[in-house]
């Protein structure tokens, strides 16, 4: 740890004191800011990141507390070391359990308050590390499907923020391929349950036989082939969330013994004389319109109204042309780290490809091309060539878009005009007249219609003269 990089405040009252850590802590080459009072200690926090903060205080008020709070509340992860000479071991105690690292007596020991301070320095270094180990973890698990800036994305990422601390029920539709369990893991990892299990289900691979013990589990005896006692996934799950993937394919036996436990969380594994309660948060996900699997009578009505009381739908990839080069390079970055491979750039020809493509697999389907290029590909700019063969003749081939039943004027409209960019021509000027409108009118609707990524050929960015 480079010394002269740590920068540390110190707040005393006491001239002769302050001047005595000062010169202590400047000995070892630490930069040291002193003040003598708390709204210019608040006013250096805001304008400098201090890594440590060392407060001399009179143990008989609670102004050292609330001061780290207000620092902390500006910069979470600054150490606090409380510094008094009328403490007690119980002022010690109630310190350090209100979250300062250290709590040293006057007179000052030069010795002893290095120790602490280097001491706080570690353990700062080490929750930083935690934290971004953390964040490695949950950047190989799974890439970010949020990078784009497309507005349907973002709502899905606002809604996600706002049901992820309850323990609201949640409905993810979408198409196969979309990013539903993924949306899944988000809500969790946001959630106050982040540090239990999350324990997924695939619904459509469980046989009618297996059901009650899939998910409630069995005791010893309970049927042939029962040598133990088994949990099932709600035991497994306990504190934790119960991702139910295609929740649309569930058996009806399995939503019936799925509707009783959502009831009243009680549950009775297969061969128990003793009902258990399942602590868990269900999250479910469907490629389904279970509204409609409900009126043709292939899903129990009364479950789906318990399963629909948040509903997060994933637009399809089709949708989200302008989102694929922030995708894409999120996916490159993401499995570069993963594979261990230099980082690699995508070629601005393959992205307007990218673009005209229907992508029947969604999201799943762009990023496993993208790893397997990353795999595959030695080179460090990744080209239309490297493409395999029927991903370039798809694009030549699929022209036109599809109209949906449902969709409104607006949404046509704003489908047509990016097509007509990504498929006809990316001259703005030549596209309205494509399309028999003005270019003023055309730029219009592009920003109306949050199409402004789509992009541009040199001409168009070109002023005439």
């Amino acid at each position: 740890m480079d010394a002269t990089k740590i920068h540390i405040l110190v707040l005393d009252r006491d001239p002769k004191s302050a001047r005595i850590l000062r010169d202590s802590l400047a000995a070892v080459g630490y930069q040291v800011t002193v003040t003598s009072n708390e709204s210019e200690a608040l006013a250096l926090a805001g304008q400098e990141l201090f890594n440590l903060v060392v407060k001399s205080f009179d143990a008989q008020r609670i102004d050292a507390v609330a001061l780290m709070d207000k620092i902390r509340a500006i910069t979470p992860d600054t150490q606090c070391i409380f510094i008094s000479e009328k403490g007690t071991i119980r002022t010690a105690v109630d310190s350090i359990r209100k979250g300062a690292y250290d709590y040293l007596s006057k007179p000052i020991n030069s010795q002893q308050l290095i120790e602490s301070v280097r001491k706080a320095l570690d353990y700062q270094a080490l929750v930083a590390e935690d934290q971004r180990f953390k964040l490695r973890l949950r950047r190989r698990s799974e890439p970010d499907i949020f990078a784009g800036s497309s507005a349907s994305m973002q709502q899905v990422s606002q809604l996600i923020q706002q049901i992820a601390p309850t323990d609201v029920t949640v409905l993810i539709e979408g198409e196969s391929g979309t990013g539903k369990e993924i949306v899944a893991r988000a809500i969790h990892e946001k959630s106050r349950r982040s540090t239990r299990p999350f324990i997924a289900v695939n619904c459509a691979a469980l046989p009618d036989n297996l059901i009650e013990a899939e998910l409630f589990g069995h005791v010893r005896g309970a049927f042939t082939g029962a040598i133990n006692d088994r949990p099932g996934r709600f035991q497994l799950a306990h504190g934790g969330t119960l991702f139910l993937d295609e929740i649309g394919d569930l058996s009806p036996k399995g939503q019936a013994d799925l509707l009783r436990v959502l009831e009243d969380g009680m549950f009775r594994p297969v061969g128990s004389h003793k009902m258990e309660r399942g602590d868990v948060r269900i999250i479910t996900a469907t490629n389904k319109k279970l509204e409609d699997e409900s009126m043709r009578g292939k899903f129990r009505e009364d479950l789906y109204y318990r399963l629909n009381i948040v509903v997060v739908s994933l637009p399809p990839l089709r949708e989200l042309m302008e989102d694929i080069p922030a995708l894409v390079e999120s996916f490159t970055q993401h499995f570069c780290a993963k594979h261990r491979r230099r980082q690699k750039k995508i070629h601005r020809e393959v992205l307007a490809l990218f673009q005209t493509l229907p992508w029947p697999g969604n999201v799943r389907q762009l990023r496993n091309i993208i790893e397997r290029l990353v795999v595959t590909i030695p080179r460090a700019k990744i080209e239309l060539a490297d493409l395999p063969p029927a991903l370039a003749q798809n694009g030549e081939t699929k022209q036109g878009f599809v109209i949906k039943s449902g969709m409104t004027l607006a949404q046509v409209e704003a489908e047509l005009i990016r097509q007509t960019l990504l498929k006809v021509t990316s001259n703005r000027a030549a596209a309205a007249q494509t399309l028999g409108i003005s270019r003023r009118a055309l730029q219009y609707k592009i920003r109306s219609y949050g199409l402004d990524q789509l992009p541009k050929t040199q001409a168009s960015r070109t002023r005439r003269p």
